[in-house]
């Protein structure tokens, strides 16, 4: 009597010449307010963290600490670098940067003054989100200049690190941007990732597969109403 041949179900495996990529949001910035704008860096806000994003970045290190990390990437913007620092002291690596994945441009928004319109429920922050577009925003960056961009660094990240595993420090609105492009969905699906979550892609080709969103398991007790808020 023949044995019966069975096919299990299997886990995972990345394919070959694949790039893991895990994109950490960075910890929550400091608060904004009209008497302390942020500075800007190339017309960036760049505040630094706020004492509970601290905690969030060393939440981050600890959780990934133990992964078999092949390089560390940051963008031009301090709160990203800040966010790094406790994994980048585990690992004893050094950040690179990837400026390609800084924030969104807000044009005449920046320095803070979006949280502060989406505050009062500014009706151009209203229909920002109606119709799914930051260039709403007067000077505002367009999608299709964001997904030029990010491609760009995604790929670039891809062809340097083939088979391996690489963690992305960037910001809300290009975890946002990179997750709905990858699934086709519309532009602000995924807006709101908490400041120090963890979303798995893999770089395939030319293509993006999502493993996992917004894992947040690391930081319960540092999450609060404003956490999904962008920049």
């Amino acid at each position: 009597m023949s044995e019966t041949k069975e096919y299990r179900q299997h886990s995972f495996q990345r394919p070959a010449g694949a790039t893991e990529i895990l994109l950490v949001r960075h910890g929550e910035s400091r608060a904004a307010s009209a008497e302390n704008p942020f500075p800007l860096v190339d017309g960036h806000g760049d505040p630094e963290l706020h004492a509970n994003g601290h905690i969030q970045a060393q939440r981050v290190g600890e959780r990934l600490k133990n992964e078999p990390i092949s390089a560390i990437y940051v963008t031009n913007l301090q709160r990203t670098s800040q966010t790094a620092a406790p994994l980048c002291d585990h690992l004893n690596m050094q950040p690179r940067v990837e400026a390609n994945l800084r924030e969104v441009f807000l044009g005449e928004w920046e320095g803070g003054v979006l949280r502060m319109k989406a505050a009062e429920q500014d009706p151009i922050y209203l229909a920002l989100h109606t119709q799914q577009r930051w260039d709403v925003i007067p000077g505002g960056e367009s999608w299709q200049t964001i997904n030029d961009r990010v491609m760009q660094g995604l790929n670039q990240m891809h062809d340097n690190h083939p088979d391996e595993l690489v963690v992305a420090v960037v910001h809300g609105g290009i975890v946002a941007h990179i997750i709905a492009h990858a699934c086709g969905a519309r532009p602000f699906a995924f807006n709101g990732a908490d400041n120090g979550s963890i979303t798995h892609i893999v770089m395939v080709e030319d293509r993006i597969i999502v493993r996992r969103f917004n894992d947040a398991a690391h930081l319960a007790d540092t999450l609060h109403d404003g956490s999904g808020q962008l920049t």
